[in-house]
């Protein structure tokens, strides 16, 4: 996925400010993801996961259509449940 482009939905845009979330570490999430997983509701979508060293290295999931161009991110967030697990 390295150089992936993505442009936000308004809905991403809104979670980016409200939760603080830095484009460039959803540009470095989308670049290497640590993992990738289809989205469990809407196949079009993927969830790519990676760890951020700035924010505690909380794992910061990215959901996004990659059939799209430039990619379309649909949400972003820092998911919990994969932060307790194993690097």
């Amino acid at each position: 996925m390295d150089g992936m482009d993505w442009v936000p939905t308004a809905h991403a845009s809104e979670m980016l400010k409200e939760r603080g979330i830095s484009p460039a570490w959803v540009s470095a999430v989308l670049a290497a993801p640590e993992s990738v997983e289809p989205d469990r509701l809407d196949p079009s979508l993927q969830h790519a996961l990676g760890r951020i060293p700035d924010h505690g290295n909380r794992v910061l999931r990215v959901v996004f259509d990659p059939s799209t161009s430039p990619v379309r991110l649909v949400t972003v967030f820092f998911d919990r449940k994969a932060s307790r697990m194993q690097p």
